[in-house]
């Protein structure tokens, strides 16, 4: 089992028995990483038995408020679209109490005005967007390995995400607090935007933890065995 997320954070909650996870952090050496990872499984394995895409996500769907997860029904990217596993959503669908099953639109960089999400909801439909699941989506079908997505949505449809905190990430997904504080010394209007952010992201957290409680060591894909999750 191979979880993706992108901040350091969405690592830690993911991390368990039998779970690889890589963190892509700014997503540059991610196709790299996942793919390193999925041929040294098939090697040990000779398999890799499910590919997640796990973490946070800004809302296009103005319904959806922060806290709310997302169990991906495709993946968009462009003009390519690659459905979830079935069996393995289902599951996920089941465990998660009011989790909402849509697709997932991933990008390259953060979509953070209001507009810019509410044309992307408009043009495609999706109701979240990231920046890791197009990849594990795009790995998942070049090698035929079942993928699943869950997302969180921490910056709402109608919320900006302000500059100060897209800014403040580090390239392998921490957050640098000080170059927070100075950005914001910098923007003082941003700071209430940042604190309804931290309230959002909050949430959203909180979703995650308890979504990776309920789902257990193999993250509900149906073909994991306890033997397989012990095995080293």
């Amino acid at each position: 089992m191979i979880v993706v997320v992108g901040l350091a954070f969405e690592a830690r909650i993911a991390a368990g028995p039998g779970v690889r996870v890589i963190c892509s952090g700014d997503g540059r050496n991610l196709v790299s990483s996942l793919a390193k990872a999925i041929r040294e499984a098939r090697l040990r394995k000779k398999d890799c038995g499910g590919l997640i895409s796990f973490g946070v996500a800004g809302g296009l769907d103005p319904d959806l408020l922060p806290g709310t997860c997302v169990v991906g029904s495709a993946v968009l990217n462009g003009a390519s679209r690659t459905p979830t596993d079935a069996d393995w959503s289902q599951r996920l669908l089941r465990t998660i109490p009011s989790a909402v099953h849509g697709a997932i639109m991933g990008v390259s960089a953060p979509v953070a005005r209001p507009e810019d999400k509410r044309a992307l909801y408009e043009r495609t439909g999706a109701v979240a967007v990231d920046m890791e699941s197009h990849i594990v989506a795009s790995l998942a079908r070049r090698h035929g390995i079942p993928m699943a997505a869950i997302r969180v949505i921490t910056d709402p449809a109608e919320r900006a995400l302000p500059a100060c905190a897209v800014s403040a990430m580090r390239p392998n997904g921490t957050t640098d607090i000080l170059a927070m504080i100075r950005s914001v010394i910098s923007r003082p209007r941003e700071l209430p935007a940042l604190v309804q952010t931290a309230l959002d992201a909050r949430a959203a957290r909180s979703t995650l933890m308890r979504g990776r409680k309920l789902l257990g060591p193999g993250l509900g894909l149906p073909t994991v065995t306890a033997a397989e999750l012990a095995s080293p």
